[in-house]
């Protein structure tokens, strides 16, 4: 076990040195080419959450689009972190809170990243009693961590409460800070302990830090627009907060659904959301790419972020059979990982997702009839990432594996869910993107949460938990249930676009590193790049308010159509 772990380290930090290398290379052929700017306002880019001393996903998003704005005259901005934070979310280590981030390592990563760019230092004075500096393309303004001693007075004996609704001057630090924190402490109901207060007093000063260095970029560089990694932890919530107070544009970037894309928006990058037009229908030819997407899907053979959730599928075997055959019907219920960067936008009906699984344990026991099967998000025992408030711990906790008619899956357990969904009477979702495929399988849904496919019928969605109850009560008592055709003509309508349409391709350009989870960039010529689909794609977007989708052409092309 030790010797793979000192193997694969090494082989990280080899890895790393080369693409290193060679981002430094390209990086100094794309400075050396970019044509006189245009004479139009900047685009301020912003990341300090997606990675600390390795090129991740996002991180490579970030580069390259930069890259080629840059390489059709178009000015662009960063507002980079130079030990800007006392404690970062990335850099914050949960079990020792009196460690410092690696700032050092960090730092060096983003220096690497922004070779052959102008570098400037923003102070507290700077934008406001010294005049602004002139703006080139591809400066990059850094920025450092100066207490507020006034804010660090006014929080250091708030409690856990007070501490997440605080403002000041305006600003909802505490608000701001908390889907960050949720997501490293793993868990969303925290823990009202000196650790938990103290990462969130150290996210609030950070937070007000970077208000503060960010009016000054800002009154600086007068940007047209910011682009962030996808706005929920509080470095690019707070980023996102102050130029939306003055009226700016932001655009938010995640990982897309296919391998290798990114997903950009100007709307919440986590919630996905997609304008389909109403006249939209799916060709025979779109319908063919998209089915044979879903049999990948329906196999466990994908990936998101570099990260594949089933080496396995295993097919429901003779026990899980005998059991169910003493039950009238089969109800599963997928639950999601309760810190991810989707629950904000989630708990619309519900505080949260184990508010809802109370309700679905009291359908548990007051239907007996019914064989309830439980399954945990694979990602709840991610590597690294291992949920810390899981389902496994509300089972246990509420005994429910000793009702006769509940089944509980663990996340590490890869039995099939498309076979099980195949045999369900009708399923129960929070948001998990399976009730999108459960709808396209042309089998009833019941949501408790907002999720993506939300925005559109797709699911049976009650707008309270008392109206999700009795709808519950009436699906568990119905001889049928009849789902509406318009939810699966939506469902696949939703999913084509999401796959085909919003995934911008970078797979040209990268490729994955020694973790799924971090990119390595492919052997290309960088002054090529601003001619790729993704990025002229988001060059629309951006100068044109544009909808950062795929033209159909460059969608069918891109997949093989």
């Amino acid at each position: 076990m030790l010797k793979n772990f000192l193997t694969q380290n090494i082989q990280r930090r080899l890895v790393r040195q080369v693409n290193n290398w060679q981002i430094f290379r390209m990086a100094l052929k794309v400075a050396k080419t970019v044509p006189q700017p245009k004479k139009i306002q900047p685009i301020a880019f912003f990341k300090a959450s997606s990675g600390l001393d390795d090129l991740s996903w996002n991180s490579a998003f970030h580069l390259l689009t930069s890259w080629g704005l840059r390489l059709q005259g178009i000015p662009v901005v960063y507002f980079a972190c130079d030990h800007g934070m006392s404690r970062c979310v990335m850099g914050t280590d949960r079990d020792r809170p009196s460690k410092k981030p690696p700032c050092w390592s960090c730092v060096y990563q983003a220096r690497t990243l922004y070779t052959g760019t102008n570098h400037r230092i923003l102070r507290r004075t700077f934008g406001s009693e010294r005049k602004s500096p002139p703006v080139s393309s591809g400066q990059v303004h850094w920025f450092n961590f100066e207490r507020n001693q006034q804010l660090e007075n006014t929080i250091a004996n708030l409690s856990l409460k007070e501490l997440m609704d605080f403002k000041f001057q305006k600003i909802p630090l505490g608000a701001l800070a908390l889907p960050g924190l949720r997501w490293i402490l793993r868990r969303h109901n925290l823990l009202d302990d000196d650790s938990t207060r103290f990462f969130l007093r150290e996210y609030i000063l950070s937070a007000f830090n970077i208000a503060v260095k960010f009016e000054q970029f800002l009154n600086a560089t007068n940007p047209q627009s910011v682009v962030v990694f996808n706005g929920q932890f509080y470095p690019e919530a707070t980023v996102k907060w102050v130029a939306n107070q003055r009226g700016l544009c932001v655009i938010s970037h995640e990982v897309g659904l296919q391998p290798a894309t990114g997903f950009f928006t100007q709307g919440e990058a986590t919630i996905y959301p997609i304008d389909i037009p109403a006249s939209f229908e799916l060709s025979d030819a779109q319908n063919i790419q998209l089915d044979a997407y879903l049999e990948k899907r329906f196999q466990g053979n994908f990936s998101m972020a570099g990260v594949k959730f089933w080496p396995s599928m295993k097919k429901l075997d003779a026990s899980f059979n005998q059991k169910a055959a003493n039950f009238k019907q089969i109800v599963p219920v997928f639950t999601n990982v309760i810190f991810d960067t989707s629950q904000p936008h989630a708990n619309t009906v519900f505080a949260d997702m184990f508010a809802w699984l109370n309700l679905v344990l009291q359908a548990v026991k007051s239907h007996p009839e019914t064989l309830f099967v439980i399954r945990a998000h694979p990602d709840e025992a991610r590597t690294r990432k291992a949920s810390l408030e899981t389902v496994a711990g509300w089972v246990e906790q509420n005994h429910a594996s000793d009702l006769p008619n509940m089944i509980f899956v663990p996340p590490d357990q890869h039995l099939s869910s498309y076979e099980l969904i195949a045999r369900s009477k009708f399923v129960m979702i929070y948001n998990s993107t399976i009730g999108l495929e459960a709808t396209i399988m042309g089998v009833p849904v019941l949501c408790a949460g907002k999720a993506r496919f939300t925005q559109y019928p797709t699911v049976f969605f009650p707008k309270t938990a008392n109206d999700f109850a009795n709808t519950l009560d009436g699906f568990l008592s119905a001889d049928t249930i009849e789902a509406p055709l318009e939810f699966r003509r939506n469902g696949r309508r939703f999913l084509y676009y999401q796959v085909f349409r919003t995934s911008l391709p970078f797979g040209e350009f990268l490729q994955s590193g020694i973790r799924g989870t971090h990119a390595r960039l492919k052997w290309f010529d960088p002054l090529n790049l601003w001619l790729s689909p993704a990025i002229q794609t988001v060059t629309k977007g951006l100068l044109g308010n544009g909808d950062f989708m795929l033209e159909e052409e460059l969608s069918s092309a891109q997949n093989g159509s």
